[in-house]
């Protein structure tokens, strides 16, 4: 049984990975910005630079998942700077920690395909070069904050990107406009999206928790990125419901400037090759037979 550091365990990935760990016999410990309630968390306040480094000294791995939402409207500078130090200053505490102690766990640490930026059909790996953009520098800014951990210690940045879950996160926003026969294409429909499902990232983690060749960037996305005109007859098709109305680009920046260019325009065609290279296996691999499993 190992111990386990999450945080971010409220969160649609973080509450089911913390369920499936806790299935595979390990210990959760989960970082809680308030007073602990029990053995099975961890006080911290990443903005006054407060952790308990014995406990996390403790753990076998720490897995970072916690940073606010890039989408639900228009981008403020103030709300970029929340975007950006919610997860660099909460990074660097946790690399930093690590970095100091005698005993150094695996550091997981979420970080996104935005890294990419705006790259149109280009096949995309982990070793692609970073793109421009607000994203693409927050995330290559936020993967630098473990930079202190990576000596003695394995850091792993999962990239992650579109997670898809029936009940949290995008697609459950998508899927109300569509059962009522008023989804369609986003822009042009001709960004790639790479998509992965909820229990798909679970078993990535669980793997790359438990294979010591995974160090730096790993991709986490399924192997069949598509199109959003794809994506969006795709879903319509397994709800059984039209896809007649497209969400115009220029309407779309009006409302949302910059964030609709960078989450809801651009394209980007990665490949999960680490993953793959170490043998894991999806259990979601193509987007149909996904859709219908999460709806079924």
């Amino acid at each position: 049984m190992a111990r386990i550091v999450l945080s971010g365990a409220s969160g649609l990935i973080g509450k089911r990975l913390a369920t499936g760990l806790t299935a595979d016999g390990h210990r959760v410990l989960r970082l809680v910005r308030r007073a602990s309630s029990g053995d099975n968390e961890i006080s911290w306040d990443p903005a006054a630079g407060r952790l308990d480094a014995a406990k996390l000294a403790s753990a076998d791995a720490v897995i970072h998942l916690s940073g606010e939402p890039i989408a639900g409207g228009r981008w403020s500078e103030s709300r970029k700077k929340e975007i950006a130090d919610s997860r660099l200053v909460s990074t660097r505490l946790l690399a930093e920690t690590i970095a100091r102690g005698e005993r150094k766990p695996v550091f997981l640490c979420a970080s996104a395909i935005g890294y990419y930026g705006d790259r149109g059909s280009e096949w995309l790996e982990e070793m692609s070069p970073r793109g421009s953009g607000f994203l693409a520098e927050v995330c290559a800014r936020w993967e630098r904050a473990c930079d202190p951990a990576r000596e003695g210690t394995r850091v792993v940045n999962l990239r992650l990107g579109v997670v898809l879950d029936r009940d949290e996160g995008m697609l459950a926003v998508l899927a109300l406009p569509y059962k009522l026969g008023l989804g369609g294409r986003i822009g042009a429909g001709t960004q790639y999206a790479s998509w992965i499902t909820s229990h798909d990232v679970v078993a990535a983690v669980r793997h790359v928790l438990v294979s010591p060749a995974l160090v730096g960037p790993v991709n986490l996305v399924a192997p069949a990125p598509v199109q959003n005109a794809e994506f969006s007859a795709t879903l319509a098709r397994v709800l059984r419901r039209p896809a007649l109305l497209p969400v115009p680009a220029g309407l779309l920046r009006f409302a949302l400037g910059e964030a609709a260019d960078e989450v809801l325009l651009a394209s980007q065609r990665v490949r999960p090759a680490k993953l793959v290279a170490t043998g894991f296996r999806f259990g979601d691999a193509q987007l149909e037979p996904a859709l219908r499993r999460l709806f079924e």
